[in-house]
């Protein structure tokens, strides 16, 4: 089924689009968490723990690339809705150019600041702190890589090729869940084996669309001689703004839940939470994967004020939102105790780690709105109201919580920080979604006359 950015969506037809995308994401975030399964059963706590403290900066390294390709593909489908591909193109282009530049920019300053970020992170005593710096130091060379995966997973959307930005991104997959097989299974090089499968694996997830991008392809984009477009890339930031701020402070809201739980039961907790903080990033990616499928076509028909269709597929994904957001909490709480003993725990820190996931899960029964509704405003080009919604959720709310209540309820007010943020967040992306509806026409009555008139057949 060929699926354009013009036409009308059904939920066979909408599910279809952002499929892709979703898998995507989910074989990005394996990257992560097939490391910390190979890591945890071959090379012991002390290596998972050091992962989790050197993961936040990451975190905010890979948010550049999540930052420039949602911001930038809200401007460049907005920009093809509005009938300018040539334009759309350079814009691309450029987008893609600077984000190479930022990333090796990264990659070369990044090895001289790790030990120093290392002992920041909390990684202060042997043997974590020399695996933070051996970790951290492999990865660091192959970020530029990294970031251009995170922008083309957006850009791929755009281009109306999810299914080839999915077989790049799972090809990646499929290739750190070997390597990591081989050399911290087989091998024995331990976390040493799993940085260097990760690393290997983003370079191909890198290096792939770059290469197709570049030659002559049948898709809506393609790299090609541009300029600097100041202006485009203020936009796209701003636009993009959400994504950046939300993995950052979700960087920092990680440091602050491992200072805490270091505070309170020492580095096997730290190695329990990103057990947890691992399993919780599959789900996570799910709902992250239908909001990045999902925005470009907001964002095509907002360009052509197509707003009949706009409030067909907000409908659609608030109904989406919810039936996943129950599945996943039912599916969580009934298959905690066998995602926990996959990382190969202690029988102390297996029951530490599972009563922290059950409580923990019942955010998958609303991250899923609050997350779509940062993706709505960022594929409506108000990236200011998507950064303040993402800023609330992980800054304003979460660190309260994670800070206040363990004081009431020790280690389990560190595992329920996140639920009560979550909560409060959905308030405000309510708010803001009913504040603003009027502007944009995503739901209510619609007066003025459609210019892209929906086609097909309604399928519910």
């Amino acid at each position: 089924m060929k699926i354009q950015l013009s036409d009308h969506f059904t939920y066979k037809k909408l599910l279809i689009f952002v499929l892709p995308s979703v898998i995507m994401m989910v074989f990005t975030s394996i990257y992560s968490v097939v490391d910390g399964l190979f890591v945890s059963n071959f090379a012991g706590e002390a290596a998972v723990a050091a992962i989790n403290y050197i993961y936040p900066i990451f975190m905010v390294f890979g948010s550049i690339g999540f930052m420039i390709g949602a911001g930038g593909s809200a401007l460049v489908s907005k920009t093809l809705g509005e009938g300018d591909k040539v334009k759309a193109n350079r814009y691309f282009s450029m987008l893609v150019y600077v984000t190479a530049g930022i990333g090796v920019f990264i990659a070369v300053a990044g090895q001289f600041a790790v030990p120093s970020l290392a002992v920041l992170l909390g990684a202060k005593e042997e043997p974590i702190y020399g695996y933070c710096v051996l970790y951290a130091r492999i990865l660091l060379a192959t970020q530029p890589f990294f970031i251009l995966q995170n922008i083309f997973q957006s850009f791929f959307v755009v281009a109306e090729k999810p299914r080839l930005g999915l077989i790049a991104t799972a090809s990646a997959g499929v290739l750190n869940i070997i390597l990591d097989a081989v050399l911290v299974a087989g091998f024995g090089l331990g976390l040493t084996g799993a940085a260097i499968a990760t690393a290997v694996s983003q370079i191909f997830g890198g290096v792939f669309p770059l290469i197709y991008f570049s030659c002559k392809n049948s898709s809506l984009l393609r790299l090609t001689v541009t300029k600097f477009y100041g202006k485009a890339l203020l936009k796209s930031c701003t636009n993009g703004s959400s994504e950046f701020f939300s993995n950052v402070s979700s960087a920092f809201v990680i440091i602050l839940y491992n200072y805490q739980i270091r505070l309170l039961v020492g580095d096997g907790g730290v190695a329990a939470y990103g057990s947890i903080g691992y399993i919780g990033m599959i789900f996570f990616s799910i709902f992250m994967g239908y909001a990045v499928g999902s925005a470009p076509l907001m964002g095509y028909n907002y360009g052509a004020q197509n707003k009949r269709e706009m409030q067909n597929l907000f409908k659609k994904s608030i109904i989406i939102m919810t039936v996943t957001g129950v599945l996943m909490f039912g599916l969580s709480e009934a298959l905690a105790s066998s995602f926990i003993r996959m990382f190969g725990y202690s029988e102390e820190l297996y029951q530490m780690a599972l009563r922290g996931f059950r409580i923990y899960a019942v955010v998958f029964v609303t991250v899923g709105f609050n997350m779509y509704g940062s993706s709505l405003f960022t594929s409506l080009n108000n990236g200011l109201v998507s950064a303040l919604v993402s800023f609330l959720r992980t800054i304003a709310f979460q660190v309260t919580a994670v800070m206040v209540l363990p004081l009431f309820w020790g280690l389990d007010g560190v595992w329920s920080a996140g639920v009560f943020s979550d909560i409060l967040s959905l308030i405000v992306t309510a708010v803001f979604i009913i504040i603003l509806h009027k502007r944009y026409g995503y739901y209510g009555k619609i007066e003025e006359p459609l210019s892209a008139p929906a086609t097909g057949t309604e399928n519910v």
